[in-house]
C-alpha cells in the first residue's frame, strides 16, 4: 500500500512514505538548489576536454559549491570520498574521479548534487570529450530524448510506470537498452527518498503521481545489452558487454497540471549536439 505524507510533518528519513511538498515555498527552495547544480554543470561544459582529469573536475565541483554556500551531497555519503560521480564510456554510473586524463572521443556523465539550505539539487549530463564517434553522439541524443519523454508524461493522476513506459518504448525503438539495476528516486530534503522511479515498465504500474511530489528521472541507456556489474570498489557500475552507456538526469516536481523541471540549464547547455537555447 502506498502512503503519502505532508513533507512538513514527515521525519527526516526515508520511511517508504511519499512526501508531498508545498508547491510554492518548498518548490522555491528546491529550485534554488537545483539551479546552483545546473550552473555548475554549465561551467563544466568549458572545462571538459582532452587531457583534463576527473580529479580536476571533482575539485572544481567542490570549490564551486563552497563558493556558493553549498555542500556536495556525495562527499562522504556512505563512504564515497568524492564531490561528484564521473562515468566514462562503458561506465553506467557512480564512476569515481581519478588522475587519468580524459581522451578525445570519450563521453562522460557528470553527476552533481548540491545541498543548499537543506535542499538537494540533483542532476547529471553527458559531455563529449572533443569530437566523438557518431555512435556515441547518437546514444547521447537517444538518452536525452528518453529523459524528456519520461518527463513529458508527469502530471497528477498518472502512475510512475508511465514514465518508465515512455522511456523504454523510445529506447528500444532506437535499438538501445534500458538499465534495470538503477532508477530515479524521491529527492528534496533527503538525497534518496521514496518513490523509486523505474525507467521501464507499464503505464498501469507504480504509485500514482500527486501534486507536490519531487523526484529524479535519470535513465541510463546502453548501446548494447542492459546488463551491468559493479566493480570491486563497490561503486563503479559498468556494462557487462563493455558497450557505451549514457545518462541524463533532471529533478522534477509535480504541479497541478504537469511538472516543473528544477534543473534546467540556465544557458541551454543540457541538450546534446545542439547549440544553446537563446533567451
Amino acid at each position: 500500500m502506498v502512503t503519502y505524507i505532508e513533507a512538513a510533518s514527515a521525519p527526516k528519513k526515508n520511511t517508504g512514505a511519499i512526501r508531498l511538498y508545498d508547491t510554492k515555498t518548498d518548490f522555491a527552495g528546491m529550485h534554488a538548489a537545483c539551479q546552483l547544480t545546473a550552473r555548475c554543470l554549465d561551467e563544466l561544459a568549458a572545462i571538459v576536454k582532452p587531457g583534463v582529469t576527473t580529479n580536476a573536475i571533482d575539485r572544481f565541483v567542490f570549490e564551486f559549491g563552497m563558493d556558493n554556500g553549498a555542500l556536495p551531497a556525495t562527499l562522504n555519503y556512505r563512504g564515497y570520498k568524492y564531490s561528484v560521480c564521473t562515468s566514462i564510456n562503458h561506465v553506467v554510473c557512480h564512476g569515481m574521479p581519478d588522475d587519468k586524463p580524459l581522451r578525445e572521443g570519450d563521453i562522460v556523465n557528470i553527476d552533481v548534487t548540491y545541498i543548499l539550505d537543506g535542499w538537494h539539487g540533483d542532476s547529471s549530463r553527458m559531455y563529449p570529450v572533443g569530437p566523438v564517434k557518431r555512435a556515441a553522439e547518437r546514444l547521447m541524443e537517444v538518452t536525452y530524448e528518453c529523459l524528456m519523454r519520461g518527463i513529458s508524461v508527469v502530471r497528477p493522476g498518472v502512475r510512475t510506470g508511465a514514465i518508465g513506459q515512455a522511456i523504454q518504448t523510445y529506447a528500444e525503438a532506437e535499438r538501445c537498452s534500458v538499465v534495470r539495476d538503477f532508477c530515479g528516486h524521491g529527492v528534496g530534503q533527503l538525497f534518496h527518498d521514496s518513490p523509486n522511479i523505474l525507467h521501464y515498465g507499464r503505464a498501469d504500474e507504480g504509485p500514482e503521481l500527486k501534486e507536490g511530489m519531487i523526484f529524479t528521472i535519470e535513465p541510463m541507456i546502453n548501446l548494447g545489452k542492459p546488463h551491468v556489474k559493479v566493480l570491486a570498489d563497490g561503486w563503479t557500475a559498468v556494462t557487462r558487454d563493455r558497450s557505451l552507456s549514457a545518462q541524463y538526469e533532471h529533478a522534477v516536481g509535480v504541479t497541478a497540471d504537469g511538472c516543473e523541471i528544477f534543473t534546467l540549464s540556465p544557458g541551454g547547455l543540457d541538450r546534446p549536439g545542439l547549440p544553446p537555447l537563446k533567451g
